[in-house]
């Protein structure tokens, strides 16, 4: 079976993907915007053109005009994976945000995930 990589894959596909995650849970998109303009210091009307175009999710981190130093405080296990033990930043950043959805999605509140970005 093929290796996906995650970070070529259309930020609009992903979008769509963490949206319906939230959803299923009780959350908006909203809050999944919330979370990306947090860690990446993206506006409301950049992001919206992002979400229509066709920029890979690896592009948007990357191209991220101002990450949040505090996105480093997210950690656990996603994927199986220990972030703080990633090599590679650009999968690390996509780790976090997954992190960061995973703990809303399970009862964090966005006000304590945006505060710090502590999901301990």
């Amino acid at each position: 079976m093929p290796k996906i990589d995650v970070k070529s894959m259309p930020f609009q596909k992903i979008y769509g993907l963490l949206v319906n995650k939230l959803q299923r849970k009780g959350h908006t998109a909203v809050e999944l915007d919330q979370l990306i303009q947090w860690m990446c210091g993206y506006t409301t009307e950049e992001l919206d053109h992002l979400k229509s175009s066709d920029i890979s999710y690896g592009q948007l981190f990357s191209d991220a005009p101002r990450m949040n130093p505090l996105r480093f405080n997210v950690n656990g296990k996603v994927c199986g994976v220990t972030i703080e033990s990633m090599d590679d930043p650009l999968m690390k950043d996509i780790r976090i945000l997954d992190k960061l959805v995973d703990d809303l999605s399970k009862g964090k509140s966005i006000k304590h995930l945006l505060e710090d970005g502590s999901t301990g």
